[in-house]
């Protein structure tokens, strides 16, 4: 245990001990209010583009409000809101729960209401149901049922809802680079992401890098293509050089989350078959892996791609870095680790080991400008439901995040 955390063998304040407190707080977990707290949340529009989070941070609030619970929120951009809803506790470290309120764009394919928030077979069906609305409901249920239960705590709580994650990252940016710091002020014993993990606890992630390449060139009739400089060949020889790379990549995988990797996402050039391009842009993904800096790559991009002698053949190419979110890894044998890790089982979590994750997320950013250790834990499936036509959330698994998240309060911020 760590400077600040109350063992939990001793009593709590009113002379209950803690494991009778904890007893209390899990029976103020209702499942059916936990439910309705994902319905209202599903049912609220945020797909990101266009950037439409302000309904559901609108909802989150009015939930927060409801639970008794502190919150306030900004605005990033227009329309687009950060929130950020408060436990409080007396002066020691406290602990924080991290989420999102955009969800990527519906897209084709459903054969449901993607805001209807269905229920059949034990699952809640909606567009965000997994990534990541059934971690954020839990979260919120857990601190709701921690303050029902008349609890002092060592240490704050505070759930952090941001905007933009799905994309460029500009909540969780502008939340650290501004009032984020009040939040650590008094200390932080760690931060849990409430992402889609299955309900196993996620120790390391990798970070992810966007990339917009432009190569330029000369246009001509395509009756003669020797009179101009054709910047779609161009684009292909990088993009042969991009494949290389991520196979070279592949020999050497980092622990728990393998190797970085390199896609090719999008590509756009030219105006029709008779007129040779003159511009052709990609968008490239570059996965990182943890401690791997954005520039690093930006800069390794850059030497590969002057290695290839597009100058001599008067093309032209451009690297901007559109994007970076930096990963993180967590010593398995952490206390917040530890700690969290018991705090699912005792909720009934699949005891699952600590594992790596391929996937980015916020988390890396919290890492990385505070140091403290960071966990990803959450109901749902990024790989099977996240992103995905009728995506869908196993409600059972949501109110085993809520218990999961309640206990770790109890013994992360500690019982007062």
């Amino acid at each position: 245990m760590w400077p600040g955390c109350v063992p939990r063998s001793t009593g709590s304040a009113d002379g209950r001990s803690v494991d009778a407190v904890e007893d209390t707080v899990l029976r103020r977990i209702d499942a059916d209010e936990v439910c309705r707290i994902l319905r209202r949340l599903v049912q609220a529009r945020g797909e990101n583009p266009p950037g439409e989070e302000a309904e559901r941070a609108g909802v989150l609030q009015q939930l927060a409000e409801e639970a008794g619970l502190e919150h306030h929120a900004w605005e990033v951009e227009p329309g687009r809101p950060n929130v950020q809803v408060s436990l409080d506790g007396g002066g020691g470290s406290g602990l924080l729960l991290l989420g999102h309120t955009d969800v990527v764009p519906v897209g084709e394919g459903w054969s449901r209401d993607p805001f209807g928030a269905e229920v059949e077979g034990g699952r809640m069906y909606g567009r965000g149901t997994s990534d990541m609305l059934g971690g954020l409901a839990a979260s919120l249920a857990a601190m709701s049922a921690v303050r029902r239960a008349g609890v002092e705590l060592s240490g704050p709580v505070v759930l952090a809802s941001l905007v933009d994650e799905e994309e460029n990252g500009l909540g969780v940016r502008d939340w650290i680079g501004g009032g984020a710091d009040a939040v650590h002020d008094g200390g932080l014993h760690g931060c849990i992401v409430a992402e889609p993990t299955d309900l196993q606890p996620i120790i390391a992630a990798r970070g992810a890098c966007n990339l917009d390449i432009t190569v330029t060139g000369v246009p001509a009739h395509a009756g003669n293509p020797d009179d101009g400089r054709n910047a779609i060949a161009g684009a292909a020889v990088v993009v042969a050089d991009l494949e290389r790379w991520h196979t070279e990549l592949a020999a050497a995988p980092a622990p728990l989350v393998g190797p970085a990797t390199v896609n090719v996402g999008a590509i756009e050039g030219g105006l029709g078959a008779s007129t040779v391009p003159d511009r052709c842009h990609l968008r490239v993904d570059r996965r990182l892996v943890p401690g791997e800096p954005a520039a690093d790559v930006v800069a390794e991009v850059t030497r590969r791609i002057a290695a290839l002698g597009l100058e001599d053949r008067g093309l032209g190419v451009e690297v901007v870095e559109a994007m970076d979110m930096p990963g993180f890894a967590t010593a398995a044998d952490d206390p917040f680790v530890t700690t969290v890790d018991g705090a699912l089982r005792d909720a009934g979590g699949p005891g699952a080991e600590p594992g790596g994750w391929s996937a980015a997320c916020d988390g890396g950013f919290v890492a990385t400008h505070w140091g403290v250790p960071v966990m990803v834990l959450g109901p749902g499936s990024v790989h099977e439901q996240a992103h995905r036509p009728d995506e869908s959330v196993s409600l059972e698994e949501v109110v085993t995040a809520t218990r999961a998240y309640a206990l770790a309060i109890l013994r992360v911020a500690g019982v007062a």
